[in-house]
C-alpha cells in the first residue's frame, strides 16, 4: 500500500502526490522530486497517508531529503533568476516590445529558465529568446500567462487591508460574476468590486451561497406587504441584520424585522391606496396603464360626403353586361385573337398572307 504525501512547490500553488517510499517525512519537511520539467525541491505539505482508492497512475517517488548542498543550489537558482529577469527587462525595453515580464524561473538542475509574462495579444519574441540563449547558455522558454495569474506570482495587498488570497491560500481560481456582487446588494462600482488584477474580487464567491440560502426567508423587494401598524412596499433588505425598510402609501420608510411581516396571503388580500394620496409618479403610471379611448375616425359631416362620393361613382360606372349569347361567342373569338397574336410581342410581326398554324401536329403522325 503506497504511502502518499502531498507537496506544494511554491506558496499557495497546487498541490500533488507523490509517494513517500520509506522516507519518514513530516509537514514542512524539504524533498528532491522528479517532475515532468525535470529535478525541483518542493515543501511536505500533509504527511504521508495509505490510501488504497483514488491513487493516481504513475505515480512518482520522492528522491530524498534536501540536503544544505540542495539548498545553496537553490539559493544560487535565486540568484540566476534576478539576474536574468533584469536581462531580459532591459532587451524588452531596447526591443519596444509590447510585453510585460513576470518572473523568471529556474529549473533545479539549471538545465531551464522560464520566463512568464503578460501581454494583449501574439508577441514575436525570436530575437529576444537568441538574445537569452547566447547571454545564459541554458534553454528558454517564454510563458504567457493572465492577469489573476500576474497577481498570484507578485502579490500584493488588497483593498481589505490583508494579502490577496490568490497568493497567500487560494490554490485555484473560481469563476466569479456580477450576479454574485448584486445578490450581496453591494455597489456595482468597479473601483469597489474589482481587484489588483482588475478582476472581480475572488471574495465575492465565498458568502455568495450564504446569501443566497439567506434571501429564501425574505420576501423579495417591491412586493406590497402588510405588518399589523402599517402597510407599504419594500425597499431594502439587510440579511444579515434581518431588518427589512418599508416604504409606505405616504412615502415614509419604516424599519421593521421580518417576523412582523403578516401571511403572503394577507399581504395579497390588501386593498390599493386611494387615489388621493398617491404620488405624482403612481398616479402617471396609473394613466400610462389604462387603456387608450379610441379616437373617432371621421365626423359625420365626412361621413355624409364620403357616401355621396360612393354613390356618384356608382352611377358613372357603365352598366354591367352579362355574358351570354352572341356576345359571350364574341368574347371568347378575341381571346383566342390574343392567343394567336402573342409571337406580336417586342415588335415582332407575322408577314402578311401567312396564316396561324392553328393545328398541332401529333408524335404518331408520319412526316410530322
Amino acid at each position: 500500500m503506497p504511502r502518499i504525501v502531498a507537496i506544494e512547490f511554491s506558496t499557495a500553488s497546487k498541490l500533488y502526490d507523490f509517494d513517500a517510499g520509506n522516507l519518514d517525512l513530516a509537514p514542512g519537511d524539504k524533498v528532491v522530486v522528479e517532475t515532468d520539467r525535470g529535478l525541483g525541491i518542493g515543501t511536505v505539505l500533509q504527511g504521508p497517508t495509505e490510501r488504497t482508492e483514488g491513487v493516481p497512475e504513475n505515480l512518482a517517488t520522492i528522491r530524498r531529503k534536501a540536503t544544505p548542498d540542495d539548498m545553496a543550489t537553490q539559493e544560487r537558482n535565486r540568484q540566476l533568476e534576478k539576474s536574468a529577469f533584469d536581462f531580459c527587462l532591459k532587451r524588452i525595453m531596447e526591443r519596444g516590445m509590447q510585453m510585460k515580464l513576470v518572473r523568471v524561473e529556474y529549473q533545479f538542475d539549471s538545465s531551464k529558465a522560464v520566463f512568464y509574462f503578460t501581454a494583449d495579444g501574439r508577441v514575436d519574441f525570436r530575437d529576444l529568446v537568441k538574445d537569452l540563449a547566447h547571454t545564459f547558455h541554458t534553454r528558454i522558454e517564454m510563458r504567457q500567462i493572465g492577469v489573476r495569474d500576474e497577481s498570484k506570482m507578485i502579490g500584493g495587498i488588497g483593498i481589505c487591508g490583508r494579502e490577496l488570497c490568490c497568493c497567500s491560500f487560494l490554490r485555484e481560481f473560481q469563476p466569479v460574476s456580477v450576479k454574485m456582487a448584486k445578490e450581496q446588494n453591494l455597489a456595482l462600482n468597479p473601483s469597489k468590486i474589482s481587484g489588483q488584477c482588475g478582476r472581480l474580487l475572488c471574495c465575492l464567491d465565498y458568502e455568495y451561497e450564504t446569501y443566497c440560502c439567506l434571501r429564501k426567508n425574505f420576501p423579495k423587494c417591491g412586493k406590497r406587504v402588510r405588518t399589523p401598524t402599517a402597510a407599504g412596499v419594500i425597499d431594502k433588505i439587510n440579511i444579515l441584520t434581518g431588518n427589512i425598510t418599508l416604504r409606505l402609501d405616504d412615502n415614509k420608510q419604516i424599519t421593521i424585522r421580518r417576523d412582523e411581516i403578516l401571511s403572503d396571503s394577507a399581504a395579497d388580500a390588501l386593498p390599493a391606496p386611494p387615489a388621493a394620496v398617491l404620488q405624482p409618479e403612481a398616479r402617471r403610471e396609473q394613466r400610462e396603464r389604462r387603456p387608450q379611448q379610441r379616437q373617432p375616425s371621421s365626423t359625420p359631416h365626412q361621413k355624409d360626403e364620403k357616401r355621396q362620393e360612393a354613390k356618384a361613382a356608382v352611377s358613372a360606372a357603365p352598366p354591367a353586361v352579362e355574358a351570354g349569347g352572341d356576345e359571350a361567342q364574341d368574347g371568347q373569338k378575341k381571346q383566342e385573337g390574343r392567343r394567336r397574336n402573342r409571337h406580336r410581342k417586342h415588335g415582332h410581326r407575322r408577314k402578311q398572307g401567312d396564316k396561324p398554324d392553328t393545328t398541332t401536329p401529333t408524335p404518331n403522325t408520319p412526316g410530322a
